[in-house]
C-alpha cells in the first residue's frame, strides 16, 4: 500500500489520477468484432462464443427447461436472500417515480413534461471470475417499474453452455424477458444492430471489462444509447479516530477483490486509525480466497493521512469516487459536503456490500471520475422525458412579439412568419 502524508494541494491532481491504459490496439480489435456481428448476426456471434466462452451453442436463448432447472439449483437461502433484495430494490426505485406538473409560464402558454418508458433495453451482466445475479436485479428492476415493453438481457455461458443458476433466477424474480447466452463484445454488438435471435434495443446497461466498456462505447457513438462510460470499480474511505479498523480494511478489501484494475484510496485523519487500518487490511488480506488479486490492486491504490474531515472530504470531491464510505465520528453533517460520488455509505455500519446487494440503492455507478458528471443508475435512467406546450390565443399575445423579435435577429424569417401570422389572424 502506497502511504501519502499530508499532501500539500499541488499534489493532488497525481493523487486522484486513475491507472491509465493503452486501448488504441484494444479499441480496433472491438472494432472488428463489431462490424462482424452487424454483417453477420448470429453466425458471428456464434462464432465468438465458441473462440472466446469455449461454448458451442445451437441456440443463442435460455429455453424455458433452462429457467425450470435453475430453479431447482438455486439454495432456498439464496432464493430468500434475492426476494428481499428484490423487495427493497423495487421499493427505493418506485419512490423515484415522476409527477408531472403543468406551468402557464405566460398568460395563455401552458408547459408540462410527461415521462415514457424507453421501449427496448438490454442488459449486460458479466459472468466471468464471479457472476455478478446481483446486477440483474439491479438493472431489471427499475426496468419493470418505469414500465420498458422488452428486457433483453445477455450474459457468458461456460464451456457447455449452461449459464449461471442464479443469474436465470434473479432475471425471473425481476421480470426479464428474453436471456441470452452471450458474452462481451458479441452481446453489446447483438443489442445494437439485432440479429435473428436477438432484438435489436435502444439503450444497454450494465457493467464489464475493458473490451465490454469499449464495445458500448463505440456502438454510442450511432446506433444507442448506454448508461454510462464506466471503468473499473473503486471505492474511497474517509476515516477518523472513532472508525474501527477492522470495518474499513474490509471495506478496502472488498472492492479490491474485484479486479486488479480496481482501485481503493483510503483518507485518513488519524495517523493512528491510518496505521491500524493498514494493519487490519494486511491481516485481512491473507485469509482471502482472492488474495492474489486483491494484493495487486493494492499496490497502485493509495492510503493519504490528511490534517481533518474538511481537508478529507475536498480530497474525495477531486477524485469523484464511484463508492464513498464515510467512517467518522458524524457522517450525517459531513455528507453534506458531499459533491462528487456515486454511492455514499455513512458510518461505520453502512458496508459498501450492502448497497452492492440489498440496501435498495443501485449498484451500477459511475466510474473513473465521472461522477462529476454522472448519476448512478436510477429509474430516470430507463425513461424519457417528452415536453408539451399549448398556446391560446391569449399565449400568442403573451409571448408573440418577443418570438418574432428573435427569430429575425437570428435571421431565421420562415421562425418569425411562423410565429407573425398567428400575431396577425389573433389581433383584434
Amino acid at each position: 500500500m502506497n502511504i501519502i502524508k499530508y499532501p500539500a494541494r499541488a499534489e493532488w491532481g497525481d493523487l486522484v489520477k486513475r491507472p491509465q491504459l493503452d486501448v488504441s490496439q484494444l479499441n480496433a480489435v472491438v472494432a472488428e468484432v463489431l462490424a462482424h456481428v452487424k454483417e453477420h448476426g448470429d453466425a458471428a456471434v456464434k462464432g465468438y462464443e465458441q473462440q472466446f466462452d469455449h461454448a458451442v451453442l445451437q441456440d443463442l436463448a435460455v429455453s424455458k427447461a433452462e429457467m425450470d432447472a435453475a430453479e431447482t439449483l438455486v439454495s432456498s437461502e439464496l432464493k430468500e436472500a434475492l426476494a428481499l433484495a428484490h423487495r427493497n430494490i423495487a421499493k427505493f426505485h418506485r419512490a423515484q417515480q415522476f409527477e408531472s406538473t403543468k406551468v402557464e409560464t405566460s398568460r395563455g402558454v401552458t408547459c408540462w413534461q410527461k415521462s415514457v418508458p424507453i421501449e427496448k433495453v438490454g442488459l449486460y451482466i458479466p459472468g466471468g471470475t464471479a457472476p455478478l445475479f446481483s446486477t440483474v436485479l439491479m438493472l431489471a428492476t427499475p426496468a419493470k417499474i418505469a414500465g420498458c415493453k422488452e428486457i433483453v438481457l445477455c450474459t457468458p455461458p461456460d464451456s457447455h453452455g449452461r449459464v449461471n443458476p442464479a443469474i436465470l433466477m434473479a432475471a425471473k424474480i425481476a421480470g426479464v424477458d428474453k436471456i441470452f447466452k452471450i458474452g462481451g463484445v458479441q452481446a453489446i454488438g447483438a443489442m445494437a444492430y439485432g440479429t435473428e435471435s436477438v432484438p435489436k434495443v435502444y439503450k444497454i446497461f450494465g457493467p464489464g471489462n475493458q473490451y465490454v466498456m469499449a464495445a458500448k462505447q463505440q456502438v454510442s457513438l450511432h446506433d444507442v444509447a448506454i448508461d454510462m462510460p464506466a471503468g473499473p470499480s473503486e471505492v474511497c474511505v474517509i476515516a477518523d479516530d472513532t472508525c474501527n479498523p477492522a470495518y474499513v480494511a474490509a471495506d478496502l478489501l472488498s472492492q479490491a477483490e474485484h479486479g486488479t484494475d480496481s482501485q481503493v484510496l483510503l483518507i485518513a485523519t488519524s495517523e493512528e486509525a491510518l496505521l491500524a487500518i493498514e494493519s487490519e487490511t494486511d491481516k485481512q488480506l491473507q485469509r482471502l480466497p482472492r488474495k492474489d488479486m486483491a494484493e495487486k490492486t493494492l499496490e497502485h491504490s493509495r492510503f493519504v493521512l490528511v490534517h481533518d474531515t474538511d481537508e478529507a472530504m475536498a480530497l474525495s470531491n477531486a477524485y469523484a469516487p464511484e463508492h464513498l464510505i464515510l467512517a467518522v465520528e458524524d457522517a450525517e453533517n459531513l455528507s453534506k459536503q458531499v459533491t462528487n460520488a456515486g454511492s455514499v455509505f455513512l458510518g461505520n455500519y453502512a458496508c459498501e456490500s450492502a448497497g452492492d446487494y440489498a440496501s435498495g440503492t443501485n449498484h451500477t455507478l459511475p466510474t473513473h471520475g465521472h461522477a462529476t458528471a454522472y448519476s448512478g443508475v436510477n429509474l430516470d435512467s430507463y425513461n424519457r422525458k417528452i415536453t408539451f406546450q399549448h398556446l391560446t390565443r391569449e399565449g400568442v399575445r403573451s409571448i408573440g412579439k418577443a418570438v418574432v423579435c428573435m427569430a429575425e435577429n437570428e435571421q431565421l424569417e420562415a421562425h418569425a412568419n411562423a410565429m407573425r401570422i398567428r400575431i396577425n389572424d389573433t389581433n383584434p
